[in-house]
């Protein structure tokens, strides 16, 4: 549990494309991003200026055997909305590639 109230957790499965609704994406197909990386979740949470902090050795409790790790970012707004910026940030960034 965080204690952190001005943090909010982005695991990688809130975004990721490959995962059902019941494993933890909480975006929609269509915004969500094929297999998200926690360096590319970070890097679009910098970009947006949300001071991201990494920690690679969590895991999300739907899949505690997978160890995923996740991003914390400042709480400027719903989770929601926020996910859905990051995401859009990393669609992005993967196209201009």
């Amino acid at each position: 549990m965080l204690k952190d109230k001005t943090k909010l957790v982005i695991w990688p499965v809130y975004l990721d494309a490959t995962k059902s609704r019941a494993e933890g994406r909480i975006l929609s197909m269509k915004d969500s991003v094929k297999s998200p990386v926690l360096k590319e979740i970070e890097r679009a949470a910098s970009e947006l200026g949300m001071s991201p902090v990494l920690e690679a050795d969590k895991a999300h409790p739907k899949s505690w055997w997978v160890v995923s790790g996740r991003v914390l970012v400042d709480k400027k707004g719903p989770k929601s909305i926020i996910v859905k910026q990051i995401a859009q940030k990393i669609n992005k960034t993967r196209g201009q590639k």
